[in-house]
Order: C-alpha cells, then sequence, then structure tokens
C-alpha cells in the first residue's frame, strides 16, 4: 500500500507541474503563439499514449488556435490559450490587456529587442498604470505578472489559473477522450474574435453543436472552494436551458461533487458561441477560484479533480 501511494503521490506532483509549466507561459490576449507552440510540442509527444490519437488542425487560416479531433465527434471543448497582462504605451504609460487586477509593486515580466524584463507596477492618483524600470521599454511589449507557483495540500495558487486550468482539464481529458473535439482558442481575455470562426468550421465539417466551456470561475456567496466544480446556469450570457439542464442531471447521476453557479456578471467563449450565427447549445464548466485575474489566483485541489472527472462523464454522455 505504502509504495503504491507513493507512486500516487509522484503521479500528482508531475500532473501538477504541467500545471506550472502551462502557467509560466507568456501569454497574454493577442500573443498566444508561444502557447499554441508548447501545445503542438506536447500534443505532438503526448498522443501517442493516449486512448485516441486526434487530428491535429492548426496553421495560418486557423491564427494561433488549434483544434483536436478525436473520433466521431458530437460535443466540444472550448480552452482559452490567452491571460490578461499589459501593454507599454508611450513613455512609462501602460494599457490593460483585459481586466487585470493587481495592486502596486507587483512584479511584471516581459521581453523586448534589448533583452529581459522585470519591472514593478505602480498607479498615479487617477490609477492609471505605470511601469518602474531601469530604461525606456519598447513600444508595444507585452507584460505579465512574474510567476509565483505555490502548491500546498489542499490549493494551487498562481496568476493564470485563469485559463492554464482551463487547458490542463483539456489535455487531462484529451488522454482518455475516445470521440470530440478540443479547441485551444484566442483572445478571450480582450473580447474575442476566434471562437466564431472556429465554431462555424466545427458545425460545417463534423456538424458539432454543443459545447462544454473549460474556463475558470470565482469562488462567490453562492460557490465555495473544496465543494466540487461549478456548473454555471448563467452568467451575463444565458445558455439554453434545456441544455444546461441536461448536464446538470448528467453531473447528479455520476454523483461527482459539483455547485450551481447563477451570476449576472461575468462572460466567456460561450458568450461568443451564443452571439454566432451558428445554432450552438454551451455550457460553463469550471473549478471556482478567489482572487480572479489578479497575481494571487487560488484554487482548490479538489475541485480540480472533480473538473476534470465531470468532463470525462459529460464527454461520453453529450
Amino acid at each position: 500500500m505504502a509504495a503504491n501511494r507513493n507512486k500516487k503521490e509522484k503521479q500528482l506532483k508531475t500532473d501538477y507541474q504541467l500545471l506550472r509549466q502551462l502557467c509560466q507561459i507568456h501569454a497574454p490576449s493577442g500573443e498566444e503563439g508561444p502557447l499554441q507552440t508548447f501545445l503542438l510540442r506536447y500534443i505532438k509527444k503526448e498522443s501517442k499514449h493516449w486512448k485516441t490519437k486526434p487530428q491535429v488542425i492548426a496553421g495560418e487560416q486557423f491564427q494561433d488556435n488549434i483544434i483536436l479531433k478525436f473520433g466521431k465527434p458530437r460535443t466540444a471543448i472550448f480552452a482559452h490559450m490567452d491571460t490578461v497582462g499589459f501593454t507599454v504605451r508611450y513613455f512609462n504609460q501602460m494599457l490593460s490587456i483585459g481586466s487585470p487586477d493587481a495592486e502596486a509593486g507587483t512584479k511584471l515580466v516581459g521581453q523586448d529587442a534589448q533583452g529581459p524584463i522585470e519591472c514593478e507596477l505602480e498607479f498615479d492618483k487617477e490609477n492609471h498604470a505605470f511601469y518602474k524600470f531601469g530604461r525606456p521599454i519598447e513600444r508595444g511589449t507585452s507584460l505579465t505578472y512574474k510567476i509565483n507557483f505555490r502548491e500546498s495540500k489542499e490549493y494551487i495558487e498562481s496568476p493564470y489559473l485563469d485559463n492554464r486550468l482551463g487547458i490542463y482539464n483539456a489535455l487531462k481529458v484529451a488522454e482518455t477522450l475516445k470521440d470530440g473535439i478540443i479547441i485551444f482558442g484566442c483572445w478571450e481575455e480582450h473580447g474575442g474574435g476566434a471562437v466564431g470562426y472556429l465554431a462555424d468550421y466545427i458545425y460545417k465539417k463534423y456538424k458539432v453543436r454543443q459545447a462544454l466551456i473549460s474556463d475558470i470561475t470565482w469562488v462567490s456567496d453562492g460557490v465555495h472552494h473544496g465543494e466540487g466544480v461549478a456548473i454555471s446556469l448563467r452568467d451575463r450570457n444565458l445558455p439554453r436551458k434545456k441544455f444546461v439542464d441536461k448536464i446538470v442531471r448528467l453531473a447528479q447521476k455520476s454523483q461527482i461533487d459539483h455547485q450551481l453557479e447563477v451570476e449576472g456578471m461575468g462572460s466567456s467563449d460561450g458568450g461568443e458561441l451564443q452571439r454566432s450565427p451558428v445554432p450552438f447549445d454551451w455550457c460553463f464548466v469550471g473549478a471556482p477560484e478567489q482572487h480572479a485575474h489578479t497575481p494571487h489566483e487560488k484554487v482548490h485541489k479538489h475541485d480540480i479533480e472533480t473538473m476534470i472527472a465531470l468532463y470525462n462523464v459529460l464527454m461520453k454522455e453529450l
């Protein structure tokens, strides 16, 4: 028993090492290329061990997005690759990418033609963002939170669990997936733009028109750490109740710990699907986190485990 337990603990550590690697990749909205490169290499190496080897669809016609097609797909998983961050403007001014939420003194990293950058975030009285660094940074350079990945017995805490955890979930589901599509998409944090044409492609090519949104939601007064993955009944967008009810019934039948979320704010790739001309049903299913879009995003490991487990069930049953 001891030997098996040690093996399991070692495997768990390896699993979270992948999540750590994903968090460390600099890929804010509009600059997803480095993460696309990592994922294509990872998939090429690891997919030989998966239950079903997927067809990998990528290239300039899909920009920096990736589509994985397994068997005879009925349902697609959408997981966005990008993160929030900042763009250097003029002098030492910065503009937000998405909606970062960090305190003054936060360490930011990036690189321009002069070399690597590690600077500090500052704000003026009007709450405009600036960088503090020993030299001017080239205009248009993107800066992201310096990664401090922390793991305890129960929690993972790191910048960019939104949405590197959604990517991690999709990669774990891919290991045993027989039929389905996984899409790694772009621009979600800064208004979207990719999901519409990706949905159009898989609808016309494979007749797929239902989706799970592999993303991260919030801990709130009704959704708590450690009580299971959250199934969002609504956010700023309203998914079709008939589809969401089906997911809730499957979750109840599976007896996997889950929570039902009802919010009026927040959005995801699901909103883009709903506004697209393609008749997609969708539902956001994801682990809840504290301190969203800050350098201190925090998720309970049980909620990660139940997220993966429920996705495995849903991709078989939907």
